[in-house]
């Protein structure tokens, strides 16, 4: 690449890191894989630089390139190696029920199916439409929507007696 095409692509990486990195973080629930994931778009970006940086939707662009960073995660042969037996305890941050909340939230959407779940980050967190979440995702609006029903039905026998829509504040 040339001295201009990366400057942009530092440039472009340097201000959209961290919705990158929040994105990635939502998705998967933990930051060192929310790390791994972003890290991975990025070289891919990096490689695909000199031909994707004039499309005209960039940042759809690359969302859809992180989305399926985190839904092909689980295929690469690294992600199955488990150095505990049991994952760490989550520490709660400090903030009270507000705090509790979100981390029962987070727990529970790491438990729905990857798909799924990309889904409803990208729907309700993200607040996208359907159409753009079709389009990040490469499938119709249709699954789109039988994804956020199955997600959403998922979600709410997790959380069991408790409302979604009262743990959806964070933003």
């Amino acid at each position: 690449m040339g001295d201009t095409a990366d400057s942009e692509y530092v440039e472009y990486v340097t201000a959209r890191l961290p919705a990158l990195h929040r994105l990635a973080f939502v998705l998967s629930g933990d930051s060192h894989r929310a790390d791994d994931i972003v890290q991975q778009t990025i070289t891919n970006l990096y490689v695909k630089w000199s031909r994707v940086r004039t499309v005209d939707h960039l940042d759809r662009y690359v969302r859809s390139m992180l989305v399926n960073a985190f839904l092909d995660e689980k295929r690469l042969a690294w992600a199955r190696v488990r150095l505990f037996a049991e994952p760490p305890d989550a520490v709660a941050p400090d903030g009270g029920d507000e705090a509790e909340d979100r981390t029962l939230l987070r727990t529970a959407l790491t438990q729905v199916p990857r798909r799924q779940r990309a889904v409803l980050v990208l729907r309700f967190y993200y607040d996208l439409p359907i159409d753009e979440v079709a389009k990040v995702l490469g499938v119709s609006s249709g699954t789109v929507k039988s994804q956020t029903s199955h997600g959403l039905a998922a979600l709410r026998r997790l959380l069991g007696e408790r409302p979604v829509a009262a743990l959806t504040k964070e933003r």
